[in-house]
């Protein structure tokens, strides 16, 4: 089977429930908030679709503040552990056209997993950003990784994913996203 790539006019990035009340308890929060936040405001620079859910907002809050304004395409409530439950979500990711989809947030093993299944199982090429979800514990982020990677998911870092979608250094957007590359670092 060819290698699958993540071309940018072909992707979109789903954020996963980067809210507050779970954010507190998840291993590595601070590692999954900077880093999720690296690839979506590097989506923002290249133009890249970026839709958000959130799980039972009534009862756990709406997105983190810092998440609020990166979304392009919406921020979906879901009860469904799967975003492809959410009421809406699957008409708006069908609409940006985009073959490869790229995940980010929370739970690993719980709504990300379950998303990436569903996806896969509508057509969607899906990546996962490792560094940029998690879970309450580091068994549960890799058991879930697993899980998907097992399943067809490709496993890639942020920053790949970012340079992958540059294509090279002779990128119009090239020394914009450089700055966003050195603000991450630190």
């Amino acid at each position: 089977m060819p290698a699958l790539h993540c071309p940018a006019d072909d992707t979109a990035i789903i954020l996963v429930d980067i809210q507050a009340n779970f954010m507190a308890a998840i291993h590595e929060a601070d590692r999954v908030r900077r880093r999720s936040k690296f690839l979506l405001e590097s989506a923002k620079v290249l133009g890249i679709p970026i839709i958000a859910t959130e799980q039972y907002p009534s009862r756990m809050g709406r997105l983190e503040s810092e998440f609020v304004s990166l979304p392009t395409h919406g921020s979906f409530p879901k009860m469904a552990f799967s975003c492809w439950g959410a009421e809406g979500f699957p008409e708006a990711v069908e609409s940006l056209g985009r073959s490869c989809l790229v995940l980010v947030g929370i739970e690993t093993h719980i709504c990300v997993a379950l998303t990436a299944l569903d996806l896969m199982n509508q057509g969607f090429n899906v990546f996962v950003c490792p560094d940029a979800v998690s879970a309450r514990s580091l068994e549960m982020h890799k058991l879930g990784m697993e899980r998907m990677r097992d399943s067809g998911a490709v496993a890639s870092h942020t920053e790949t994913l970012v340079y992958e979608w540059m294509g090279s250094a002779e990128n119009p957007k090239f020394r914009q996203i450089l700055e966003i590359v050195k603000a991450s670092a630190s």
